[in-house]
């Protein structure tokens, strides 16, 4: 008896310290962040969900694309973005430009800016906040998957949830 209720009394403990180490975990990513956005264009929060009919485009690589993007999302690069790729989007059209952490999408959204998009919006925290908060993707073949690219092993650590790969 005294055996289980030892534990009885631990496990409580143990859950919080996960759920403190989470915590801690993700206001690490958003200070990260933070400190990589110059904050140019307007924002949407993975928590706010996407806003409904927006137009999604992922500034990753091709690679990073193939492993895993949002449902119904066109590639557009980074590197080689070219803002002719998407001369068929409305350029009042709500556009929402996303990538691993929202470096590179919020440079391509003010490319978008630039080019006379009003509605062009980064994904704050990219794919990585949007799967950590176990929200889904799909492959290349728009089949649901848990892998996530994790842009080289710097990178991926900020992943905690599904499967990162290279």
């Amino acid at each position: 008896m005294r055996y289980w209720l030892t534990i009885f009394c631990l496990v409580p403990f143990t859950l919080q310290a996960q759920d403190d180490k989470s915590d801690k975990q993700e206001a690490k990513f958003y200070r990260m962040v933070d400190g990589l956005l110059d904050h140019a264009v307007e924002e949407v929060k993975v928590q706010d969900g996407i806003p409904e009919n927006a137009v999604l485009l992922d500034a990753r690589s091709e690679e990073e694309y193939k492993v895993s993007h949002l449902a119904h999302a066109r590639w557009v690069g980074y590197d080689d973005f070219d803002v002719r790729t998407i001369l068929d989007v409305d350029k009042n059209a709500e556009i929402l430009v996303y990538c691993s952490v929202g470096y590179r999408s919020e440079k391509v959204a003010e490319q978008l800016k630039s080019a006379g998009y009003t509605n062009a919006k980064n994904l704050y925290g990219g794919l990585f906040d949007w799967v950590n908060h176990g929200l889904p993707v799909v492959d290349s073949l728009g089949h649901p998957t848990q892998q996530v690219h994790g842009y080289n092993l710097l990178w991926g650590r900020w992943v905690t949830k599904g499967e990162v790969v290279y």
